[in-house]
């Protein structure tokens, strides 16, 4: 009977081993991220252009994860730019090539304004980011 329990034992410690053991090798691949600025006026007139410096900060890293990002302006008017001076348009997905890089924005009102962007991963996370400019204007009495 002694003899009969460690084999039990042993056969069932061997299932154990076998069932734990797996040749699927499971990599995290979709890491939560946010997005920041660096410092830039809140203040704008009309036709003056804002410089706003963009960096992604993820939670982890995995290099086949790809950014791309969108805008809605939801008050005042106003033109957004990449650096090499294309216009993007609202409401159309735009790729990024980089972790950190510069929009340029364009005031094309005097009043208030505010712009909503959503970043996206390749993984389908989002991220919005809401952006608002005062107006600099001038009241005449």
């Amino acid at each position: 009977m002694k003899k009969f329990a460690c084999y039990f034992l042993y056969t069932l410690l061997l299932a154990a081993i076998a069932c734990a053991c797996s040749d699927h090798l499971d990599i995290k691949r979709d890491y939560g991220y946010s997005v920041e600025t660096l410092p830039f006026p809140k203040k704008i007139k009309n036709g003056e252009t804002l410089k706003i410096e963009f960096s992604i900060i993820r939670e982890g890293y995995y290099d086949d994860t790809r950014f791309q990002f969108r805008y809605f302006q939801e008050d005042g008017t106003g033109k957004l730019f990449d650096d090499k001076g294309r216009q993007y348009d609202m409401n159309r997905f735009y790729s990024l090539d980089s972790d950190n890089f510069t929009m340029l924005y364009q005031s094309d009102c005097n009043e208030n304004q505010k712009l909503s962007l959503v970043f996206q991963d390749s993984f389908g996370k989002k991220v919005e980011y809401l952006i608002e400019f005062d107006s600099d204007r001038i009241e005449k009495e």
